[in-house]
């Protein structure tokens, strides 16, 4: 029976090994739930404002870049911890993957406020997050492509529902999508 223990602690080590060389594994679970809880403050924030007005644009960007901040504390706190570079090959693939769907937001934002229609950038950014999420997730932990789906789901549902629902819309995935798999990215993964 020791050596069957012992064996399958041998595999255990093994795998996880393997796994982490081919994997980013610095998605910070913690980090990930703050920015949830920034993504409600935002929410909150959003909702003294008139909707869909430039100030309601800038209290989304402000919760946006206090969240990027959170997460990438975090991740490079984290990252320190496992003893993972950020700048290595999975680090690397997984911000390639994440970084072009951010830039692509960012882009179609301007674009839809220079126009004044801001009716469809709830639904966008809640898409877009979410296929970024999924392609780099494809480096990472089998969970963060999990989350990606879920984000694009709400995308979606966003685009087919009442303007006015947009806000509920960005609270529930940018907070409680973002709280919900950080959490469970901290319990299986390590903080």
């Amino acid at each position: 029976m020791n050596l069957h223990v012992l064996a399958m602690d041998n595999l255990r080590f093994i795998r996880e090994t393997m796994e982490r060389s081919t994997s980013f594994t610095a998605v910070p679970g913690w980090g990930t739930v703050g920015m949830g809880v920034v993504a409600f403050v935002g929410t909150a924030a959003a909702r003294m404002v008139t909707p869909a007005s430039e100030y309601w644009l800038l209290t989304w960007m402000a919760t946006a870049c206090s969240a990027l901040a959170c997460g990438l504390g975090a991740m490079l706190t984290k990252a320190r911890q496992v003893n993972e570079s950020v700048l290595d090959s999975p680090g690397r693939r997984f911000g390639l993957g994440l970084i072009p769907t951010l830039f692509a937001g960012v882009v179609l934002t301007a674009v839809f406020f220079m126009q004044g229609n801001y009716s469809f950038l709830p639904g966008m950014w809640l898409l877009l997050y979410g296929a970024g999420v999924i392609t780099a997730g494809a480096y990472s932990v089998r969970i963060v492509p999990v989350m990606g789906a879920c984000f694009m789901v709400l995308g979606v549902a966003a685009f087919f529902s009442p303007v006015a629902w947009g806000d509920w819309y960005m609270a529930a995935g940018f907070g409680g999508l973002q709280i919900i798999f950080g959490a469970i990215i901290a319990r299986k993964h390590g903080g």
